[in-house]
């Protein structure tokens, strides 16, 4: 082990988050330009899949003997890790999930109104969800009975299904990788204690960091190149890239960009020109972020597939969003799906009911920018040109939706008031301290708590 060992980057699977004032601002007009449009999306569909989804564990972490006092805490058959990681190597070879249907997955996208993908082409495990060339441990491989599906480039069809909805597209890339003997060697302690990093010191055996690299290189551009356009390369495992876990990340970023221009690039937690976006994991900021973020946030209690997993509620998910979009950010909400190509119909649900959710009050949540006093006293406020969006949040047994007049704590001149799915032209009056507005007569629609009344500000 070395120093790197406590790097506290990432603690029990959830990673820490950079700094605003670590964010660089990108001197390519390109770049800023896609910046712009990524402010704009609001809503990404992130999905956390592989063969660990057959044993509804916390994705690759329990590989980790040094992460094992809380990512194992799930692996009831197995005491010996040595036996366990012999197993989960092994899922590949049992992994088959023909009910995937792509074309399924971006129709519930689209209807759930997310505007982009991220979807995960390589955990930390390695296991591959693409036709890479560098491994076998992929899941065009033969030894995986998957390999002769017609689907089988997973990553491949994801994509283009996507891209045809007219979704961004987002490719998770693990840069650790626990699998290739270039990075957790055998005989260099890859077997008990091994941590998340690599299984030997970089500067002692620089000939084989030098073929991790390479070969972390090679796959990148694999993706790069040979799957359509990519909107973001969505960089994690954060411990690698800091001291001797160099990867020479700008000479493949460089490489991308010459076939790919518009390419921003998510290098989680370092900071620098490579981090074109901040990505808080589980998290919302306390206060509104001036820089490009995203927040990810699991729809259940975990990133990857559970069985009998507690999704949150759709009311949770849209206050959620609203208060991320008054930060600032956009809201990438995971949905893991099933080991058979499936997504879980509770997590259906919540998709759709979001989706229509946003079909109404859409308006107030794509391409607006933050507005003072942003996220306050249960309000939020969001700002598109000269039009500014007051949410009024209500939790499920809040009664005060019915009240007659309602105080809008926003302070800037305001001409005219409507309520979105409702009565315009709304009657208030204005003081320093803010808005008094006249609430419509409540119609039996709106016999039950909303969960959340907008209004248009001009």
């Amino acid at each position: 082990m070395t120093a790197e060992t406590k790097d506290q980057d990432v603690n029990h699977g959830v990673h820490n988050y950079s700094a605003e004032e670590k964010w660089v601002k990108p001197e390519d007009p390109v770049l800023l330009e896609r910046l712009e449009w990524f402010k704009d999306q609001k809503l990404a569909l992130m999905m956390h899949w592989g063969p660990y989804s057959q044993l509804g564990v916390v994705e690759s972490w329990a590989l980790s003997d040094k992460d094992s006092d809380w990512s194992r805490t799930g692996i009831d058959w197995e005491e010996d890790g040595e036996e366990f990681k012999r197993q989960y190597f092994n899922l590949n070879k049992t992994f088959n999930p023909v009910r995937f249907q792509p074309e399924v997955w971006a129709d519930l996208a689209e209807e759930g109104g997310f505007k982009y993908l991220i979807f995960t082409t390589k955990h930390h495990d390695g296991f591959s969800m693409w036709d890479t060339k560098e491994t076998d441990y992929r899941i065009t491989s033969s030894e995986c009975p998957f390999h002769s599906h017609k689907y089988a480039d997973i990553c491949k069809h994801v994509f283009n299904a996507f891209r045809k909805k007219g979704l961004g597209i987002a490719a998770y890339f693990s840069k650790a990788d626990w699998h290739t003997p270039y990075y957790w060697a055998p005989g260099m302690a890859r077997g008990r204690e091994m941590w998340r990093g690599p299984s030997y010191d970089p500067d002692e055996y620089p000939w084989l960091w030098d073929k991790f690299v390479n070969f972390t290189h090679n796959q990148i551009m694999e993706l790069m190149s040979k799957y359509g356009p990519i909107d973001v390369l969505w960089l994690d495992a954060g411990w690698v890239g800091k001291g001797k876990q160099d990867i020479r990340l700008g000479e493949v970023v460089k490489r991308a960009r010459e076939i790919q221009p518009w390419l921003l690039t998510a290098d989680r937690t370092i900071g620098g020109e490579f981090e074109n976006y901040i990505t808080p994991e589980q998290t919302i900021p306390d206060t509104p972020m001036n820089v490009p973020w995203e927040s990810c946030i699991t729809m259940g209690t975990s990133f990857s597939f559970r069985y009998e997993d507690t999704y949150k509620s759709t009311r949770e998910i849209v206050h959620t969003l609203i208060e991320i979009v008054s930060k600032g950010g956009n809201l990438a909400l995971n949905v893991a799906p099933q080991p058979d190509g499936r997504l879980p119909e509770g997590a259906i649900k919540r998709m759709k009911e979001l989706g229509a959710w946003l079909k109404v009050y859409g308006e107030a949540v794509y391409g607006t920018r933050i507005c003072a006093p942003y996220f306050k006293e249960g309000f939020a406020f969001t700002r598109k040109g000269e039009t500014a969006y007051c949410f009024r949040l209500y939790q499920s047994e809040d009664q005060r939706y019915k009240d007659e007049t309602i105080y809008i704590p926003y302070t800037e001149k305001v001409f005219r008031i409507d309520m979105l799915d409702g009565e315009e032209n709304l009657e208030f009056s204005q003081t320093e301290e803010g808005l008094f507005v006249s609430m419509p007569r409540m119609t039996a629609k709106e016999e039950n708590t909303p969960i959340a009344h907008v209004f248009r500000l001009t």
